[in-house]
């Protein structure tokens, strides 16, 4: 018999209570619209909170020459001219709003001695625009939505896991889920959904990310409702992850280390960054130092346990304290190493999902009426690299317009038309995988398919190992439907496991049938068979099942910004082999 459910209704459910998730329940909340937001984690340790560096905005405070046309200039230039320009300039004009909206919930942002917000650089950005809270920024950003929600009194469900979006002719009428710990059903019926949910790094053994989170729940909960998914092969694998020990292996270095003067050397101690950017060196982008340090590796130059050395040893210790706490703090945690003595061995980690759900520029609707995206769940700002400091703005000025989109949306709705027989299909899923008694475990099948990925579809790829790689995920595919649920006293982890394991089949199948049709090397995809950019490829691939792509123009830059991008992107010093 099925465990009884709860029905609730809500005018807007928001799926994921990190940044993005929260500020769009906060701006429905100031409307006066009803919202519920609910996370399979607890809402003060949502990945967000991870985030480390900064958030950008052309603030002007340190350097005013700099403005928002400058700011989506530098996001496009590095986007290898496959990020939306709408997408960009909606984020970058809409930039110093974002940053007032967290002051006024009270974000304590670094200041200057005449109390201007202090901005430090980042990787390839022009000027200096990122504003920070020490290392630990998204912490703070995190904190401060998560105390304004609670001053409004907005319900947040933590421990809840959404498994499917409720869809009646192309139109959501909610979502179905269950509660962590006693496996509690939910049926909340809304008139529309805001999906912020993550994006799908974790489909690599060596992530940022934690176990539970980013396994692709957006990917599979947007295309089962009917939406689709756009360039999901752009994945940005950040240079610095350490590599031991085991169970956090893929913990970011955050590039505040190099922004303050981190120095990345190899095993013969030649700071081999000379060789791929002379310029910028350890400053340059993200996808040119992890495949710096990629190579350097592969060619025999790492150390010993497959890694290069980042090392902040030189530098005041006092600097150190004060403008790096958080990784000296995870360091000497996890491996007992004092970073103002010793290097940090590191590697490149898989940490941000640039593609994600397909959505329009101007309202990140997704094509489902009544459903939107935002976040790393969605896609369009990034392109094929991502600007440092660029993913927590975005939550922000999104976080904003779709709250307030789907305030329109749900006010303007004249009937909620639901669907019993949906509802029951929903259910039908869950029950069938608490039924399940085989012989797979699902945690070995999220390591086989983890594997998978990281050896076909790494830093750098081609095109037989994409193939064997689809082979060998179908073979996975195929153990899945023979797993073994087991819910025990300690809560339903096992049934999430489950879920998360068909969400990363899912984004692992987008990613690398996407990987294979870009037959080219641009920003963070790397083709060692194609190593050249081609000119016909500055499109966006959008995923709609197995094998069924598209491809999607790009809409022209305007003038004005194209006018301040620097000359054609150089390839040199990029490509591997």
């Amino acid at each position: 018999m099925t465990m009884a459910e709860q029905q609730i209704a809500t005018s807007v459910l928001v799926i994921g209570t990190g940044g993005g998730g929260l500020r769009a329940a906060i701006e429905l909340a100031e409307r006066g619209v009803e919202v519920l937001a609910l996370g399979k984690r607890p809402r003060n340790d949502a990945h967000t909170s991870l985030a480390a560096g900064g958030i950008n905005a052309a603030l002007a405070t340190m350097d005013p020459e700099d403005t928002w046309q400058q700011h989506a200039a530098d996001t496009l230039q590095e986007s290898y001219l496959l990020a939306n320009p709408d997408t960009v300039r909606i984020v970058a004009e809409g930039a110093a709003q974002g940053i007032a909206d967290l002051e006024r919930y009270g974000m304590p942002f670094a200041r200057e001695a005449d109390g201007r917000i202090s901005q430090r650089f980042f990787g390839a950005h022009t000027y200096r625009r990122a504003a920070f809270a020490g290392d630990y920024t998204g912490l703070e950003i995190q904190r401060t939505l998560v105390n304004r929600a609670v001053q409004l009194g907005v319900p947040i469900l933590d421990n809840v896991y959404v498994t499917r979006i409720l869809v009646r002719d192309n139109t959501v009428f909610g979502a179905y889920g269950f509660d962590l710990d006693t496996g509690k059903r939910y049926v909340i019926h809304a008139d529309s959904v805001i999906l912020a949910a993550g994006g799908h790094t974790r489909i690599w053994r060596r992530t940022s990310s934690r176990r539970d989170e980013n396994t692709g729940d957006s990917f599979r909960l947007a295309v089962t409702a009917g939406g689709r998914i756009r360039d999901p092969e752009l994945v940005q694998f950040h240079p610095s992850g350490l590599i031991e020990p085991e169970n956090a292996a893929g913990t970011l270095v955050s590039e505040a280390a190099r922004g303050e003067g981190g120095q990345l050397k190899n095993a013969l101690g030649e700071r081999f960054m000379a060789r791929y950017d002379a310029e910028r060196m350890e400053l340059s982008t993200r996808d040119r130092v992890a495949l710096a340090a990629y190579t350097e590796i592969k060619e025999g130059r790492g150390t010993p346990k497959g890694g290069v050395w980042l090392d902040v040893s030189h530098l005041p210790r006092e600097t150190i304290m004060q403008r790096l706490p958080r990784v000296y703090q995870t360091l000497l945690e996890l491996q007992m190493l004092d970073i103002t003595q010793q290097p940090i061995e590191i590697a490149p980690t898989a940490h941000y999902s640039m593609g994600g759900v397909w959505v329009r520029a101007e309202d990140h609707s997704t094509g489902v009426d009544g459903l939107y995206a935002l976040g790393e769940a969605a896609s369009g700002l990034h392109g094929a690299n991502r600007l440092g400091g660029n993913s927590l703005i975005e939550l922000l000025v999104f976080g904003r317009i779709v709250g307030e989109e789907a305030a329109k949306y749900s006010v303007n709705r004249e009937s909620q038309q639901r669907s019993a027989e949906v509802v029951g299909e929903a259910r039908a899923e869950v029950d069938g995988l608490l039924a399940s008694d085989g012989p797979e475990n699902v945690r070995a099948l999220q390591r086989a398919l983890r594997d998978t990925l990281t050896a076909r579809a790494g830093v750098v790829r081609d095109e037989a190992g994409l193939l064997a790689g689809i082979e060998e995920l179908e073979a996975i595919e195929e153990r899945t439907a023979q797993v073994g649920v087991h819910p025990d006293i300690a809560g339903f982890q096992d049934l999430a496991h489950a879920f998360d394991l068909k969400s990363s089949a899912l984004s692992a199948r987008a990613t690398l049938d996407a990987a294979l049709e870009r037959r080219e090397s641009r920003g963070c995809h790397n083709r060692s068979d194609y190593p050249d950019l081609d000119e016909s490829l500055q499109v966006n691939l959008v995923w709609s099942g197995p094998g069924q792509i598209t491809r999607e123009r790009i809409p022209a830059i305007p003038a004005d910004i194209r006018a301040l991008m620097r000359d054609e992107i150089s390839t040199e010093g990029k490509l591997v082999e």
